[in-house]
């Protein structure tokens, strides 16, 4: 203790009003009196004014609030001016700038609602090299809409929506968990259906017109789960701590934030039907940690290939089947035996040796833009900008790819388990949800996975090639999200068969034709304005004033 206190303190010059410099001075500056439990040893904090030399740190507390162009102008001011000391921004609550801005401003620390533990641990983490982030809910910089008097429909619509919402989310409680009782789990069951029915027809008497085509109005309500608590407080915020500013240092952070969205159980709110959903809340927690983990040691195993380019993507593309097949084992457990068939078999292994683990996801987007970052930390590009891998947006990007990763490999090891617990009854206790131990409700599910998987290569996956999106899974807190990702994929489209190949081209000859129908359509109905109000028009006016002079005649004779 006594050579740590030898060595000198971290100077650190800070911007804030007199009122704030003096608390955050109290907070950051040791204390002689009583030693800090946390091991914080404190730091020199001095104004602009009583500076000397250069600092090893620039904290800026933002009183008064400042235009987004100002506050980028400024902070790069900052790093030009005391250059090569980093910049941490204090922001203060429910602040007003929007999340997109922020992530891009220059700052190597960004804290909102700072402590004093959490302002001692970030500027720690930026003093030795790292990065922090920790901002709270995303918002829209837009002007607030002024007020639009509601319609009696649009009444008729909250009113009904708010009523309907507020019963279901109750019949959604009594169900969490399921009554013992067959007759009033039936009767909630049904009364569920019946609510969601209603909420279906009152959006289609009452809603927009973009509601007829299947669009929905606000997500329905679920039923609470304990994983909701923390991150609806917040409201989704972000929060990104890189210890290292180097590969290693990107991939522990990727690593810690995915194995707690992993760990709490996500749900799935994709939009659409996963294999994942069939596995045991427990189950699918341990296949993406299992998952995770592989890819630790895949990645480990490829750094000490020393591979790049398609030297490093062919590696990678050998590698997955062992990879999927260890993630297995890890979930289903190496020890376990279940009987089948009169005796006792392993789980695992008859597991691996009925799966087939070899099919390539054609959806994947190209393994080389996340393991090159992850690597070598080589910068990667993002919406039209090359960054560099330790930037919040880059790390954003980095944990989709990741997480997109995940949840397709875990989805095709989920589809094989189903496939093996439909020909070992005895294996659906152990591995999937309570519901599909029943034949028919098991086959169900595989048959809507089926038909889904059909339909998405026929025709979902075409459209998606030639609008050049691809679909991505993102694994975030307590939930399991879909996002589009904008990219080019004409070689893709020119590999499509034939039934593909067709999709494509009714979309193309729908661009072509689309603007000459509407220009027909719109001729059609200018000539028919004319034709109603100057021919027709005329006519009946013409009608009418005989009709009226033929009567005024009358009265004149009477």
């Amino acid at each position: 203790m006594g050579r740590r206190s030898a060595q000198p303190l971290p100077l650190l010059l800070l911007f804030a009003e007199p009122l704030q410099q003096a608390g955050l001075t109290s907070w950051l500056e040791p204390d002689a009196s009583s030693g800090d439990p946390s091991g914080w040893v404190g730091c020199k904090v001095v104004g602009s004014d009583e500076l000397q030399g250069s600092p090893q740190l620039i904290v800026w507390c933002l009183g008064v609030l400042p235009e987004p162009q100002a506050l980028d102008a400024e902070s790069r001011r900052l790093l030009e001016r005391w250059h090569p000391a980093p910049l941490l921004l204090l922001l203060p609550d429910h602040q007003p700038y929007a999340s997109d801005f922020l992530l891009q401003l220059p700052a190597q620390g960004l804290i909102e609602g700072a402590d004093a533990n959490s302002l001692r641990e970030a500027i720690s983490t930026v003093l030795a090299g790292g990065r922090v982030l920790a901002i709270n809910a995303a918002r829209q910089a837009v002007a607030p809409s002024p007020a639009v008097p509601m319609g009696l429909g649009q009444w008729l619509l909250l009113s009904g929506l708010q009523q309907i919402d507020a019963e279901l989310r109750l019949c959604l409680r009594l169900l969490d968990p399921a009554p013992v009782q067959l007759l009033p789990l039936l009767l909630l069951e049904g009364r569920v259906r019946e609510l969601r029915l209603a909420r279906r027809l009152l959006l289609w008497l009452w809603g927009p017109l973009s509601l007829a085509w299947g669009e929905p109005m606000g997500p329905e309500p679920t039923a609470p789960t304990p994983a909701d608590g923390q991150d609806s407080a917040r409201g989704h915020g972000v929060a990104i701590t890189l210890r290292q500013r180097t590969a290693e240092g990107l991939w522990e952070a990727l690593r810690d934030r995915l194995t707690q969205a992993a760990a709490a159980g996500p749900r799935n709110n994709s939009g659409q039907l996963l294999a994942l959903d069939g596995l045991h809340d427990s189950r699918r927690s341990d296949l993406l940690l299992g998952l995770l983990e592989q890819f630790d040691r895949l990645r480990r195993r490829l750094l000490q290939a020393d591979a790049a380019g398609d030297q490093l993507e062919l590696l990678w593309k050998e590698m997955q089947p062992e990879l999927r097949q260890q993630a297995l084992r890890h979930m289903a457990g190496s020890y376990v035996q279940l009987p089948m068939a009169g005796k006792l078999c392993p789980v695992a292994e008859t597991l691996l040796h009925r799966s087939e683990f070899a099919t390539d996801d054609q959806e994947l987007p190209d393994p080389l833009a996340m393991l090159t970052p992850l690597l070598q930390a080589h910068p990667l590009l993002v919406d039209g900008r090359l960054l560099a891998p330790d930037e919040p947006q880059a790390v954003l990007y980095l944990e989709l790819l990741l997480s997109n990763w995940l949840v397709r490999s875990a989805e095709l090891i989920s589809a094989e388990v189903l496939a093996a617990c439909a020909e070992w009854p005895e294996l659906r206790r152990y591995l999937l949800r309570p519901e599909l131990l029943a034949t028919r409700n098991l086959e169900r599910l595989r048959n809507q996975l089926n038909a889904q998987q059909r339909w998405t290569s026929w025709f979902d996956r075409p459209i998606h090639v030639y609008e050049s999106r691809r679909p991505l899974f993102r694994l975030g807190a307590g939930a399991i999200n879909c996002v589009d990702l904008t990219e080019p994929r004409d070689a893709e489209l020119r590999q499509l068969g034939w039934v593909q190949q067709a999709v494509t081209l009714a979309l193309e000859a729908r661009d072509a034709l689309g603007p000459q129908l509407q220009s027909f359509l719109k001729r059609l109905g200018d000539l028919l304005v004319v034709l109603l109000t100057q021919v027709l028009g005329k006519a009946i006016g013409l009608v009418g004033r005989g009709i009226v002079q033929g009567m005024g005649r009358s009265l004149n004779r009477n």
